[in-house]
This record gives C-alpha cells, structure tokens and sequence, in this order.
C-alpha cells in the first residue's frame, strides 16, 4: 500500500519534489525561508563538520542530534543516514524509529554496492519499526558499480520496492534515455541526484523523475564561496557575492 503522508504527497504532485540538503539549523531554516516545504540533510557536510569520514558509519550520533535540531522545524524533514549505521536490520530499524520519534518524515538508504538480500532487509525493518516514515532506497550502481550497470540497477530496486520502499534513489545515472527507461520500469517514484553537467530540472521533469536531490552540492558551494572570500581579503581585495547579514542569520534561530 503506498505511503499517504504529505512528505509521500510531494512525490506525486505536477513537478517533482526538489529538495535542498541542509547541514545545520541555519542553513535548513534559510531553505525553508525560501519557500522549500521539505529539507533532506546531507551526510558529507554532519561527517566533515565532526571531523569525520562519509559513508563509514562513523556520524550516527552526530546525525541524530541534527535529526533533533531540525525535526520540529516549519519543513519536512528526510535525513541522509548513510546505510543506517549498522549492517543489522533490527538496529537500522530502531535507528530508523528513533529518527521519526525527534520528527523525520523521511530516511534516505544506501547500499554501498552490499548484498541486495541484506539492504532490502533494513528497508523492510525501518518499515516495520516506523511505517510512516517515507523510505528512500539509494543504490550505489551508477557511482560504485562497474559492468552492466543497467541491469545491476533494476534487479536491486525491483527488491528494494518489494522490501517496501516508498522511493528509489540513483545518484550519478545522467543519461535521459535510461532515466526514462527507469521511471517507465519502476512503480516507485524515481529521485535522482542533480548535476551542473546533467539534465536541467525541466528536463527532469519532462523525462518523469518524482524527486531531485542536491547531495553535498550546497554545502560544498558554501564551503567554495568562503574560500573564494577569504582569498579575496588576503589579496586586498573586497569579496564579492550575496551574504547574509548578522540580523538576517540570528533571525534564522528565532
């Protein structure tokens, strides 16, 4: 049965869900002040801001806590847990429990090019602990994978939906005939992951994707335009490019 929640509605609607990954409380209220009505998070920017490896479950304390922070905000909130910290479907699921406890409405999943029989367990334990919660299932294919992608790609979403997964999410696939391809497949709605050198979001659109992702795009930009400043002060010059001022970031607390 699929998932009737208003995070699992915004998958259905005329355009697809565009969703911007925060990385604090600043920067996922900023999203929401723009008019975003969902926020997913980003595990690159929770594991670097700990000084700590991505993909490595090493952040699922750090990650709860920002789950904490930011689930009773004015904005849905996905959070990016990696493979769900632990390779044991139970404790995924109590992860998974905890999450929608501090107010997530949705979890993102990724295989890491794993055993499909096993990440399809953790899909169908997270249902199981929190059945609300709108699962997003990631496979690594088109970023890990090697050999014939294609089908790599359908025999594990075909198993993750069967898991119970209210999504599927391929980052790194690109080409606008085999994402047709996929969304024509698939009963899951499609996320993809968007890319400067991509299809646009109208084309995404066009081609049937549900949801596009920005990843660590908007931290690593925010990462770029502080380097970028600071250079500029060292070389005497004035940085350029849009900043909030102090009263409009303390704003973001209230």
């Amino acid at each position: 049965m699929a998932l009737t929640t208003p995070f699992a509605a915004l998958h259905h609607s005329a355009h697809p869900l565009l969703l911007p990954n925060a990385w604090d409380h600043a920067s996922a209220r900023a999203f929401a002040a723009q008019g975003f009505a969902a926020v997913g998070t980003t595990s690159l920017a929770v594991a670097a801001a700990a000084g700590l490896p991505d993909g490595a479950a090493a952040t699922r304390d750090e990650t709860l806590r920002l789950a904490l922070t930011l689930g009773r905000g004015p904005f849905l909130l996905s959070v990016d847990a990696e493979g769900g910290f632990s390779e044991d479907p139970d404790e995924v699921g109590e992860f998974a429990r905890q999450l929608a406890v501090v107010g997530a409405v949705g979890v993102n999943l990724e295989d890491g090019l794993g055993p499909a029989a096993r990440h399809a367990a953790k899909i169908a334990a997270v249902k199981s602990a929190a059945p609300g919660l709108f699962v997003n299932a990631r496979t690594d294919t088109y970023w890990l994978g090697a050999g014939d992608r294609r089908k790599e790609t359908l025999t594990r979403l075909d198993a993750y939906q069967q898991a119970g997964a209210d999504g599927v999410f391929v980052p790194g696939l690109a080409d606008p005939t085999r994402i047709a391809a996929l969304v024509k497949h698939l009963d899951a709605p499609l996320n993809v992951l968007h890319s400067p050198s991509g299809p646009t979001l109208t084309q995404l659109t066009d081609l049937g994707v549900r949801r596009v992702s920005l990843g660590s795009l908007l931290y690593r930009r925010a990462l770029g335009a502080a380097l970028e400043a600071v250079a500029e002060v060292r070389e005497g010059r004035t940085p350029h490019g849009p900043a909030p001022s102090y009263a409009e970031v303390q704003a973001l607390s209230n």
